[in-house]
């Protein structure tokens, strides 16, 4: 579950076209993606177990050992996960961890012009559900670990990959958290790479830029609840509870929190800032010097983008009260959403709404409890194997660093202490975002391309880094 990053940066021209496989690898990246797009893996209508089943399947016929591919989950529950552990040379080397989820939210027949629940080739894009959130970019780890087999190529580190239920919500459990409560032998690591994040961008045929996601806003919701005893609505009290609570979270709507920027904030504004001109590119720079610039500050808030980049948001999503029409409502209550910003906490959060509002008689309580983590480090270990990657397979292409508003799997293993980091081959194009929509779906040559991306970085990672020519199209 994610949201697309938007940024103004100079482009590369690559023109939209169809384009069919090219090698052994591609054909088998579109048959696993096939197969997996053709399972539904929702939590209410199917579940992810056959779709870990089938790719153990794989694997096993691969020559994986079946101590290496694990298809496990908790007693009793539908939804399983698949992990795979591809032995390195290096046993004083901690693993990298591959991950992707496995599950998609719903989706409708009768919503779709397509069957949701067949990978559908037309017009140059692969259309189903789970083509872009992400099953897609789990089809390009799978069968970036079948090339290297097929290859017999032997990493220093030990790969693992991990392909969980849960991601998407909506009943059951979490699968990276249960396996990291759980099973945190078979799935530590040195770092985590996430294809469900970090998307590569491109606008009207042109890629635009390569994201490297490596913090996430904490999702984080709280009740405001007022009480009332009541009575009859023709006789009007003063302390009415819908009232009062309208007038708190016209108060919470009307508050901005404060500018704190991180280290990925930082760096993506002043990257940025290198590709845009003008008053824009003038307020980048003097917000990522000084995050006190209340006037650059104020400014770029007027983009939804760059104000969920600079500060913690709190919104109200859902509304409750009364319990007749003749009567006054005896209680009334709203979900306020919350994004936090790495280095706040819920507590804080709670805190400033507490303050905004301003008014004992509405009482703010959390839904739940979630963890905070502070960014992954950007790392030479990953920045220098994205930019290798990068830079050979489409020289000058802009890597930024990116906060995710929305919210992966990273959110569970950071807190853990396993640094994750947002980065998938498949370029989306930002007009064109359909993940969670009707149908979705992603350009065929980009899935081919970032099969190929993922599978150099994956390699490269791992301490056996691709030595072939750069190509550029």
């Amino acid at each position: 579950m994610r949201a697309l990053a938007l940024a103004a940066v100079v482009a590369l021209a690559t023109p939209l076209s169809a384009q069919s496989p090219r090698n052994a690898s591609q054909s088998e990246a579109h048959d696993i993606l096939q197969e997996l797009v053709g399972i539904n893996t929702t939590y209410q209508h199917g579940s992810t177990t056959p779709a870990a089943r089938a790719v153990a399947r794989r694997f096993l016929a691969a020559g994986f050992p079946e101590r290496d591919v694990r298809v496990i989950g908790p007693d009793g529950d539908k939804d399983s996960n698949v992990v795979v552990r591809y032995p390195g040379s290096d046993a004083s080397l901690k693993p990298i961890l591959l991950m992707a989820h496995l599950d998609v939210v719903e989706a409708l027949r009768a919503d779709w012009t397509v069957d949701p629940f067949t990978l559908t080739e037309k017009d140059g894009f692969f259309y189903g559900r789970g083509t872009s959130d992400v099953k897609g970019g789990a089809a390009t780890l799978v069968e970036a670990l079948l090339r290297m087999k097929r290859e017999r190529v032997t990493p220093r580190r030990t790969l693992v990959l991990m392909l969980t239920a849960g991601e998407e919500g909506g009943g059951g459990y979490d699968g990276a958290d249960w396996l990291v409560r759980n099973h945190r032998d078979l799935i530590d690591a040195e770092l985590a790479l996430n294809v469900d994040g970090g998307d590569p961008l491109l606008e009207n045929g042109r890629r635009k830029l390569r994201a490297v996601q490596s913090s996430e806003k904490l999702f984080q919701s709280f009740w405001l609840e007022v009480t009332n005893p009541g009575g009859h609505s023709s006789r009007p009290r003063r302390d009415n509870a819908i009232v009062r609570l309208a007038a708190a979270l016209t108060k919470v709507g009307a508050y901005e929190f404060p500018v704190h920027l991180n280290e990925t904030t930082r760096a993506y504004f002043e990257r940025s800032a290198a590709f845009t001109t003008g008053q824009e590119a003038a307020d980048m720079r003097a917000i990522a010097a000084n995050e006190r610039d209340s006037a650059a500050a104020a400014r770029l808030s007027t983009s939804i983008f760059y104000n969920a980049q600079l500060r913690t948001t709190c919104v109200p999503t859902m509304l409750e009260g009364g319990h007749a029409p003749n009567a006054l409502p005896q209680r009334a209550r709203a979900l306020v959403n919350c994004r936090i910003i790495p280095g706040e906490t819920p507590a804080t959060t709670q805190a400033a709404l507490v303050r905004v509002v301003g008014d004992d008689s509405v009482k703010i309580a959390p839904v739940d409890s979630a963890r905070p983590a502070q960014p992954s480090p950007l790392s030479p270990l990953i920045m220098g194997a994205v930019k290798r990657v990068s830079d050979a397979m489409t020289p000058g292409l802009p890597i930024v660093p990116q906060m995710e508003t929305g919210a992966t799997d990273g959110a569970v293993l950071r807190p853990a202490g396993i640094p994750t980091y947002g980065v998938s081959g498949i370029f989306l194009d930002v007009n064109d975002e359909r993940a969670h929509g009707r149908d979705e779906r992603i350009i065929a040559r980009e899935f081919y391309d970032g099969t190929e991306f993922i599978y150099r970085l994956v390699r490269d990672l791992g301490g056996a880094p691709v030595r072939a020519a750069a190509s550029r199209r």
